[in-house]
This record gives C-alpha cells, structure tokens and sequence, in this order.
C-alpha cells in the first residue's frame, strides 16, 4: 500500500470513531435522569408530658413521698436537755477561768506587802510610795472615765441624727391656732367639762357716765383732807366712820 492509501484509511477510521464518540454522546444525553427520591415524612413530635396531664397515682405518690423526720419527740427532749447542760457547764467553766485570771492579775499587778524587819522610816517609805502610785492609778481612771463619757455622749448624738436622717421623728409644720379655755378644757375633760370660763361675761357692767361721777368725787384738793382729818377731830371722826362701818 502507498502511503496516499495508507492516509485515506487513517481519515476514514478517526472520522468512523469521531461518529461513534457522537452517537454515544446523543445515547447518553437521550437516557432520562432519575428523579429525586421523595424526602422521607418527619416523624411526629413527641407531646412534652405537662403536670396536668401526669396519671393521678403518680401526684398521690409524690403527695405522700414527703420526707418524715425520723427522730422522736423524747429523743428530741433529751437531746435538747444535753445542749442546756452543755451549755452551763461550759458558762461555769468560763466563770471559773475569768476568776482565775482576775487573781492571777492582782498578785502580778498588786503584790503581797513583806512587812517583816521593817523600820519606821521603811514603813513610811513604803505608804509614801504607796500614795503616789494611787495618785497615779486614781490619775488614769478619771481620764479613762472622761473618755468613755465623751464616747457615750457622741454615741449617743449619732443615734439621734440617725433618727432625724430615718424621719422617725420629724416633727410637721405647725401653724399657731387660738384656742379658747373652754375649748382647752373640753378637749382635755371631754363630757365632765360643763362650767363655762368666759371671763369677760363676768365682769361688771360700768357706764362712762358712772366713772366720771366717781373720779369727780374723789379728786378734790388733797390738802383739805389732810387737814380735816388732822388733830382730835379728825382722829374722832375716823374712829366714828369705822363704828358705822362695823
């Protein structure tokens, strides 16, 4: 075979192979895809159980599922009984160390007196000394009692301005009102109060005219009187206006 054959074969075979590739190409593209499974149904939800829709047996378990107490009244008693005695034997032995450490302190602080062998000059040696130091302990409990005194005193201005800040007893705004005695009175007796205290309807009724009258009369010229009433004859005629007057 020439080789111009040898071409003619090559062409035939790569266009019989080009149209084979295309017939299974339209095959494959002609073949139906499969369709999608169906999703599959969600399965039911499960209703939450609600305490109104619990089996009545159940509430009446848990009713008397209550948890008892498992010791007795007597067993309480005694127990009880041993605390109070605990209690006081611990309160004495407290008692009983506090009087320990009292004595303890006084023999450190306030120690026996050795009065044996002693001169007189030694004896009066020793009570001077003595005095000092109870000038000095007298010295140191006035200033420790000016203290607590001025601690108690502000302690208590603290509480009061406590109080006036907590408005326990603030006082409201009063306003002045007139008040009668009667009024005063039938507040305080309430139905017991029945005599009247007006005073001015008490008083007695005088004219102008009745007062110049009297202040004529009286006034007059004082030296008259004076000598009038001077001598035997003056002292007669006060002597007679006081047998009238009886």
């Amino acid at each position: 075979m020439t080789d111009d054959q040898q071409g003619e074969l090559f062409t035939e075979t790569v266009i019989e192979e080009t149209e084979m590739e295309t017939v299974v190409e339209e095959e494959q593209e002609a073949e139906p895809e499969p369709e999608p499974e169906p999703p599959k149904p969600a399965p039911p939800k499960k209703a939450a159980p609600s305490p109104n829709t619990e089996p009545p047996s159940k509430i009446v378990v848990e009713t008397h599922d209550k948890p008892k107490s498992k010791i007795s009244a007597s067993r309480k008693l005694s127990l009880k009984m041993l605390m109070l005695g605990k209690a006081k034997e611990e309160l004495e032995k407290e008692k009983v160390d506090r009087d320990e450490e009292k004595v303890k302190y006084l023999a450190e602080r306030v120690p026996p007196l050795q009065l044996t062998g002693l001169t007189l000059e030694d004896l009066q040696k020793l009570c001077r000394q003595l005095h000092e130091k109870i000038d000095v302990v007298d010295e140191e409990r006035y200033d420790i009692e000016a203290k607590v005194n001025k601690n108690a005193r502000e302690i208590h201005d603290l509480n009061l301005k406590i109080m006036d800040l907590r408005g326990k007893f603030k006082r409201p705004a009063l306003r002045r009102v007139r008040v009668s005695a009667d009024a005063i009175l039938h507040s305080l007796l309430g139905s017991k109060h029945k005599a009247s205290l007006d005073l001015r309807a008490n008083l007695k009724s005088v004219k102008k005219e009745d007062t110049e009258k009297v202040l004529t009369s009286e006034v007059g010229d004082w030296r008259k009187n004076v000598e009038a009433m001077s001598g035997m004859e003056g002292r007669k005629k006060m002597f007679d206006a006081a047998g009238s007057a009886q």
